[in-house]
């Protein structure tokens, strides 16, 4: 009669000895630091230091600027420089407000919402590199800082929004209903722009050089997102192959830019906007957004490393 062989351990499985430092942290519930949680759990303890995040966007904003003599007063002189330029240049010389109603708001609008869009994907490439350091001092969810970069800006622009609808009615702008719609919209964006944020940071603490090709790539995003022209108007004009015509209409930029600006603008019709736009916000806010964080999650135990 013959004898099976004897099962190996985990010892004699893998050639080795075990780690009796390993054996003896095993045995008293201790792991190790930096290990990717399960992500019920990291969730858990990302919502736990809920408190942690706002608190650091908060002093990173009012820090921004702690050395300019205007101070806070830069979040919204910023973006409106940006638009008295884009109007000099768009507006006045290339004629890009032919055809548009309410140029100036049309514009401003879009200035405003891309200047938060563009800002997280290229401040949170950063978020992660730039703080190697506290990474690899403190076990915590790295998530925190992206997220952290987002509710910064986040924090900004509902700043900017103020001044927006300020200015907005300084042009003659009439308050609606339609300007309720504000709030989905910016609930949207900001899921959408948490998910963008968290996949730029991944990227970016894995090739830190990304950092120097992100103002090259925002400001083609930026133009093919209808910012300062019309991408409807465009379309009517030229005669664009259809997965260019149909790029231009489902970019999340401009899918989001088009429904502030139909909220905020008399004169902008909804026909102006993609089919079934708010599907479209929500898909584009539920992909990024889950879609990023995941993918942040999924590298959690090499950030820090090297």
């Amino acid at each position: 009669m013959t004898t099976a062989p004897p099962t190996p351990g985990p010892a004699k499985t893998q050639g080795r000895a075990p780690d009796p430092i390993a054996r003896l942290a095993a045995a008293h519930g201790l792991t190790l630091s930096g290990a990717r949680p399960p992500l019920p759990r990291y969730i858990a303890g990302l919502w736990g230091r809920r408190h942690f995040v706002t608190a650091y966007a908060t002093a990173r904003m009012h820090a921004q600027y702690s050395q300019a003599g205007l101070g806070q007063v830069w979040h919204l002189v910023t973006p409106l420089l940006n638009a008295a330029v884009y109007y000099f240049i768009f507006g006045i010389v290339m004629r890009a407000s032919h055809g548009v109603p309410d140029y100036l708001p049309f514009l401003i609008t879009g200035v405003f919402v891309w200047d938060f869009i563009g800002s997280c994907a290229n401040a949170a490439t950063r978020s992660v590199h730039g703080n190697l350091g506290l990474v690899r001092a403190l076990h915590f969810p790295r998530a925190s800082l992206p997220l952290s970069t987002v509710v910064q800006l986040f924090q900004q622009l509902l700043i900017t929004m103020g001044a927006l609808i300020v200015l907005l009615l300084a042009f003659g702008q009439t308050p609606t209903a339609r300007w309720l719609l504000v709030l989905p919209t910016l609930l949207l964006l900001a899921g959408f722009c948490a998910g963008c944020a968290m996949i730029m940071a991944r990227v970016g603490a894995k090739s830190p050089d990304v950092s120097q090709l992100m103002p090259f790539v925002l400001r083609t995003w930026m133009y093919a997102s209808g910012v300062m022209w019309s991408i409807d108007s465009m379309l009517r004009a030229d005669h664009l192959p259809d997965w260019v015509s149909m790029a231009l209409k489902l970019n999340p930029a401009a899918v989001f830019i088009d429904l502030m600006r139909f909220a905020l603008i008399d004169t902008y019709e909804a026909s102006r906007l993609p089919h079934h736009v708010w599907l479209i916000a929500l898909g584009w806010a539920l992909i990024v957004g889950v879609g990023g964080f995941v993918f942040f999650w999924k590298a959690e135990e090499e950030y820090g490393r090297g």
